[in-house]
């Protein structure tokens, strides 16, 4: 890239939010020109802005036929980076992974605690142990559908096996003394479904950490420990804080994150690997023990390396977390490479051991699945427990009344992820169950087999219990809704007066401001949806474990309308389960192709996948450690070569990477970038889901530390709003621009919300201030600021604060 021309001085470098767009419609020209970066992510410039055959702006004349810029009104650069988080309905298949993605969101999401540093490490170590074990339930539920259902009770059964053609060699019924039937090496041919399984995650794991998160950072002056001058310190766990002064996303090593996602993705893969073989040879071992000898003495041999194996993966997850002081560049090699490699060598010694000569072993009843599928529940359920202990422990530390559930957010959103984890697995389980046994029942004795473990089936009866919670809480919310629209129908008149009265409009802009607000009751609906979950699931184990059955027919011995609930509500909840897991690939399919339904829930996912892989290696990738290395390299470039203004201009999500990017900038490169903000959840919510990186304190010191910053929101706005600092929110801006028609609006003017802020004329008002607080030679001293200010130099009135 060859530099920029001095005439340059001024550059808006804009950041769009979720749901993508084109660069076009970024720069309101159709003739755009891509100026940096590639296919995924890259900066466009209008074509008139540069001059032909060079990437580079210049004072040249423009294209032919194009207009040129106006006077004083700043070049325009476009940052796109939605091809990051969206692309072909292939990527649908990465909602498979929601379970890991959600509880790599609870590690980022501990309170703002400082001095705890044992609690804080605690925490993520706690995370990182409930991320393994949602490795292990995925991997169990696939050998429980392909070793247990399928190979073990359906080919060994024959109305089952003898009934359906491709189990024909499998089943000893339809081809008996075949070397498929017998029953170990039918097991060890279906260990092959998730041991591809396992394969398929380890990949797109390894993949997409090159395609995406292998940008490395802007290089900072190396600090005394690393150059030598003193002893270098050991790297700071995930939970441990920058030294006082330093905020958690301006880390150096904040963003590159290959050292623990190589270290757990080795831990991950040997644990999955290692379920696949405990799965196989605990089966055989099984039948081994009744008949001693050495057979016999090998499978408890094999067990005796499964449990040693399992205790490394474990100590090699609790070991070390992120290390973010400084740039990591190194790699643990002997655990990366030795781990895995262990666990296949044990699974084929498995497999070798499993396919040997036994004539006499006949499969009857079902794989003891339930003890793994109950621990693996209990311990679960204890950690999320601990969990939150935690996490109240360092809320109290340092407490803040907008951080939300009181600081328990992220064990309330792991125990979400280990229900969807159980809503996958048991969903999947149950609906192979049930296609597998025809017209009969899977478990209710009516059928030829046993079915899925008994932990399974009372988790799908608590279901519908759980939902019918969640409806009466929207009803609640919808109730809640009704009443404040009504409430600001008085508000909504007085903010346009001298307006003919017009009872649908009035009603219109008072749903919308009121519906805009349900967004700040998502912690009361995810307190009552992870509380009620735990509390059920825990009654499901207790009633798995003391009854050993179904819930239909556990409740035998009740009276007729227990029983016939309990039977109904099981069946329900399979049903919904199996149609819950349909539903996740169908929407997640529809979201990567329709930008409509991407808009409508892109929102979570791109909060999701916002964040490293700190707790989860096979969380699907983080856009942002691609998206923010390139701003800020882009603004670091710039500014050195130009000496120019510079203002970052970020919409929605576009405006957290504009604030990871300028954290990350050198101090002197900071101090000569305005913030222009727009629709932002940095407060909202970022800054009370995540108040440890986006707090108060943190949003603070940003402010403290870049030249000048404004922040634009409307009432109308489901998802940005107000950064709660006086000196860079003003009012809120008007939405509508009118009530009425009038001669500048012959149209009713439309409830923008959360989108259009361009449109608002305060838009161009408040980026021409902002480029005039930015001299081009430098940055000019800081002069004290009062409310309604977005930055003061002599002789420069206050921002207005109107909308």
């Amino acid at each position: 890239m060859q530099s920029d021309t001095g005439d340059e001085t001024a550059l808006e470098l804009l950041v769009h939010g979720v749901g993508g767009t084109t660069p076009g419609e970024m720069l309101d020209d159709p003739a755009t020109v891509r100026v940096a970066g590639d296919e995924v992510a890259a900066m466009f410039r209008r074509a008139r802005d540069t001059k032909p055959g060079r990437p580079e702006p210049s004072s040249a004349p423009p294209h032919k036929g194009a207009a040129p810029t106006p006077a004083g009104e700043p070049v325009q650069e476009a940052y796109v980076w939605c091809n990051l988080t969206s692309g072909n309905g292939s990527r649908a298949l990465w909602l498979l992974l929601l379970p890991f993605m959600v509880v790599n969101l609870s590690h980022w999401m501990r309170p703002d605690a400082h001095r705890r540093p044992r609690l804080l490490r605690l925490y993520g170590l706690l995370v990182r142990l409930i991320g393994l074990s949602l490795t292990v339930l995925l991997v169990a539920a696939a050998c429980e559908v392909a070793l247990d259902l399928t190979a073990w009770q359906c080919a060994g059964t024959a109305a089952c096996g003898g009934a359906r053609s491709w189990l024909g060699f499998l089943s000893p019924h339809a081809s008996p003394g075949d070397w498929w039937t017998q029953p170990g090496r039918r097991l060890s041919l279906a260990a092959l479904v998730p041991l591809t399984l396992t394969g398929l995650l380890w990949y797109l794991g390894h993949k997409t950490w090159s395609a995406y998160e292998s940008q490395r950072p802007l290089p900072r002056p190396k600090a005394p420990e690393d150059t030598g001058e003193q002893p270098t310190a050991a790297p700071l766990s995930a939970g441990e804080p920058e030294p006082p002064g330093g905020p958690n996303l301006g880390r150096p090593g904040f963003w590159y994150g290959r050292r623990i996602v190589a270290r757990l993705r080795a831990a991950h893969t040997a644990a999955a690997l290692l379920t696949v073989a405990a799965a196989l040879g605990t089966a055989v071992t099984a039948h081994d023990t009744g008949h001693g000898g050495g057979p016999a003495l090998l499978g408890r041999l094999l067990c005796v390396l499964y449990a040693v194996l399992g205790a490394v993966v474990v100590a090699v997850v609790c070991r070390r977390g992120r290390s973010e002081r400084r740039l990591d560049t190194g790699l643990d090699r002997v655990v990366v490479r030795t781990l895995p490699l262990a666990a296949l060598a044990l699974l084929l010694v498995t497999v070798g051991y499993a396919v040997g000569d036994r004539p006499d072993w006949r499969s009857a009843g079902a794989l003891p699945g339930d003890a793994l599928f109950g621990a693996l529940s209990l311990a679960q359920g204890l950690l999320v427990v601990i969990l939150a202990v935690v996490a109240a422990l360092l809320h109290r530390s340092a407490p803040d009344p907008r951080t939300v559930l009181r600081g328990l957010g992220g064990p309330a959103v792991a125990m979400l992820a280990c229900a969807l984890g159980g809503i996958m697995s048991g969903g999947v389980a149950q609906r192979v169950a049930d296609w597998l046994d025809g017209d009969a029942t899977p478990g209710q004795g009516a059928g030829p087999m046993p079915g899925p473990p008994v932990v399974l089936s009372w988790q799908a009866a608590v279901l519908p219990p759980v939902l019918l919670i969640l409806l009466i809480l929207a009803a609640w919310l919808a109730a809640v809704t009704y009443r404040s629209t009504r409430a600001g129908l008085d508000r909504v008149t007085a903010d346009y007066p001298g307006e003919p009265h017009d009872e649908i409009r009035t009603r219109a802009i008072a749903l919308a401001r009121s519906a805009a607000g349900l967004t700040d009751q998502a912690p009361l609906v995810l307190g009552v949806s992870s509380a009620c979950t735990l509390i059920l699931g825990a009654g499901a184990l207790l009633g798995a474990w003391a009854t050993g059955e179904v819930p239909g027919r556990a409740a035998s011995g009740a009276p007729a309308l227990v029983h016939g609930l309990a039977q109904s509500s099981q069946a329900l909840g399979s049903w919904l389960i199996g149609l819950g897991f349909i539903l996740l690939v169908t929407w997640g399919r529809r979201a990567y192709r329709d930008a409509s339904a991407r808009r409508t829930i892109g929102i979570l996912w791109d909060v999701g996948t916002f964040w490293p892989r700190a707790a989860h290696p096979f969380a699907p990738p983080c856009y942002a450690e691609r998206a923010v290395p390139d701003l800020t390299w882009r603004m670091a470039t710039w500014t050195a070569r130009t000496r120019g203004r510079l203002v970052l201009s970020g919409h929605s999500q576009g405006s957290v990477l504009a604030a990871a990017a300028a954290w990350q900038l050198p101090a002197a490169t900071r101090a000569r970038v305005a913030l222009l903000t727009y629709g932002s959840p940095l407060e909202r919510l970022y800054g009370r889901w995540f108040p440890a990186h986006f707090g108060p304190h943190a949003l603070r010191s940003l402010h403290e530390e870049v030249d000048c910053w404004r922040n634009l929101y409307r009432e109308t706005d489901p998802i940005g709003g107000p950064l709660r600092i006086p000196e860079v929110d003003g009012a809120p801006l008007r939405d509508p621009l009118a009530y009425g028609r009038d001669d500048h609006h012959p149209l009713p003017a439309p409830i923008l919300g959360h989108g259009d802020y361009q449109a608002d004329p305060c838009f161009v008002r408040e980026r021409g201030e902002l480029l005039d607080r930015l001299p081009a030679g430098g940055p000019v001293p800081r002069q004290p600021r009062g409310p309604g200010q977005v930055g003061a130099t002599p002789g420069t009135p206050p921002a207005p604060k109107e909308g």
